[in-house]
């Protein structure tokens, strides 16, 4: 999971308002192709990132090459267009959809576990606090 920039092309929708948003690097990406719409600018901006992140997310599990980000200059764009960055990272949207609890059996001397119960202690709550601390997450 990792972070990424892409530019996307924000087409204004003369008919009904709003942005038609699209990347032009995934064009060529077989089954992910990568497109949204929003009410206005603002909105388009979050369906977008939203549907990058999650594209990426997929493409990672599924083990599908990401392909370069292109250069926004190098975008050639119709007239009224706007060619903006959108950034994502896909290490939130693993911790969403993987989220899930699971079960961990682990060995602690009898005395521990007895004085951790006296004091009501959550051990999963610091085996998790301890494991995202050792691997430095947060």
């Amino acid at each position: 999971m990792a972070k990424y920039v892409f530019p996307a092309i924000f087409e204004p929708d003369r008919e009904v308002g709003g942005y038609c948003v699209y990347f032009p690097d995934f064009d060529d990406v077989s089954t992910h192709a990568v497109a949204t719409q929003g009410d206005d600018f603002k909105h388009a901006m979050e369906m977008a990132e939203d549907a990058l992140c999650l594209t990426l997310y997929d493409m990672e599990k599924q083990g599908v090459e990401v392909p370069a980000a292109s250069n926004p200059s190098d975008i050639a764009a119709k007239p009224g267009d706007i060619v903006n960055l959108v950034a994502c990272d896909t290490k939130f949207y693993k911790q969403y959809f993987e989220g899930k609890s699971v079960k961990v059996n682990v060995t602690l001397p009898l005395w521990l576990k007895e004085e951790g119960e006296k004091k009501h202690v959550n051990f999963s709550q610091i085996l998790q606090n301890g494991v995202k601390e050792y691997l430095q997450i947060q």
